[in-house]
């Protein structure tokens, strides 16, 4: 008997009895469709995680001071990093810009409103070096690093919150009780941890003199000409450091050294992790529909035991009786992954569209759960099949 002919006949027989046969392929549906919707979850979340890296500038490498430790136990952040050591740092070849920071937190306030927020203080170079764009206002200029001018730019969320529908372009605004004019606000960059909408900036200069008094930088933010020269750059940059810091071979380094790259393959990592153990857990519910299918083919098998009776008695022989069950497993098996598949995408999409929540359906994820289909029609179907393949003729015959 044809292959052609043999899924003919397995069809025919799967349609004779419409309810048994859907109920049967609902487990492969709803397997199916998990797989593919958290796959495509997984899948946003890891385009999302990255488009939000990139976001924090291109060819970024990040300098931060090291953490102190005593007796083994760390115990925060040494104060290492100086505004000369950012100037240092400009020297080295194969960097763009350089742009030093100082964190803190103060408390803001515009007429009735406050908040509390983090104050950041920045050089003009800064929102070059970090991709940020302003979405009103100007930005800071070197002679308001020099005069260490009392000047502010909101973050966008900062800006919606004290200033809720009003421009807050040359207001005053106090920082813990020092006035500020804001010259500015940022565009909208998009949630998440550091976000810029949620923090204001001020002059580098303005930051130390008048606001917390710190010498010490939290971090240097270096812009690279080049994604390929990171490892060569951060080299140099780890022996200008150690060689500026007085270090000995033999002790640590009192500074830490973050690339993009490094941050991507990190969350790039973990999200696939997470996809994975989610898309096994989904999985599960396939290996539930396979043991319906291999249940239903017994039953299958005992009340269709004359019918083979006969298909044997007039010539079939038991590998054609083998095939014939076996493809309508996989036929069973293959029509619900199928309909799963349309149903997890559709639930992806959705998602997407009314959860905000970013998916991507990758076409690798509807061609490993069309393969998974066929696999479990197989390997749940050849019991079966083999079954009804040795039954005595004879016997089958007298069936009742």
């Amino acid at each position: 008997m044809l292959i052609k002919e043999t899924a003919k006949s397995a069809w025919r027989s799967l349609a004779s009895n419409r309810l048994r046969t859907l109920l049967t392929m609902l487990g492969m549906i709803i397997g199916t469709a998990a797989v593919v919707a958290v796959l495509g979850i997984g899948e946003g979340a890891r385009s999302s995680v990255e488009g939000r890296i990139r976001s924090l500038g291109a060819n970024l490498l990040m300098v931060r001071p090291g953490s102190a430790s005593a007796g083994g136990v760390r115990s925060g952040s040494v104060k290492t990093l100086t505004e000369g050591d950012a100037e240092a740092l400009k020297a080295l070849d194969g960097v763009a810009a350089v742009a030093p920071e100082r964190s803190g937190s103060a408390q803001l306030r515009y007429m009735a409103s406050n908040l509390n927020a983090s104050v950041t203080g920045i050089t003009p170079a800064y929102l070059e070096v970090r991709s940020l764009s302003m979405g009103s206002g100007v930005p800071f200029s070197e002679l308001d690093e020099q005069q260490r001018s009392r000047v502010v730019i909101l973050g966008a969320n900062v800006a919606r919150q004290l200033y809720p529908g009003v421009s807050p372009l040359g207001t005053r605004l106090q920082i813990n009780g020092s006035a500020f004019r804001v010259v500015g606000v940022l565009a909208e960059k998009g949630s998440g941890m550091g976000s810029p909408d949620d923090g204001v900036f001020v002059p580098l200069s303005t930051h130390r003199s008048a606001l917390f008094g710190q010498d010490h930088l939290s971090t240097i933010s270096l812009q690279l000409a080049s994604e390929d020269r990171s490892d060569a750059v951060i080299a140099q940059l780890e022996q200008l450091l150690r060689l500026r810091h007085r270090l000995r071979p033999d002790q640590p380094s009192d500074f830490e050294v973050r690339s993009q790259a490094e941050m991507l393959a990190t969350m790039g990592q973990i999200t696939g992790t997470f996809t994975t153990l989610l898309g096994s857990v989904a999985a599960v519910s396939l290996i539930v529909g396979g043991i319906g299918i291999m249940n239903i083919m017994l039953v299958s098998v005992r009340e269709r035991t004359r019918e083979i009776g006969v298909r044997m008695a007039v010539g079939a022989r038991r590998r054609d009786i083998l095939r014939q069950f076996l493809v309508e497993a996989v036929v069973v098996s293959l029509a619900g992954g199928v309909a799963g598949v349309g149903l997890g995408y559709g639930a992806a999409v959705l998602l997407s569209r009314f959860g905000e929540w970013a998916t991507i359906v990758p076409p690798y994820a509807v061609g490993l759960a069309l393969g998974v289909s066929i696999l479990i029609g197989i390997t749940f179907g050849v019991g079966p099949a083999r079954r009804a393949a040795r039954l005595d003729p004879v016997e089958a015959l007298r069936f009742e």
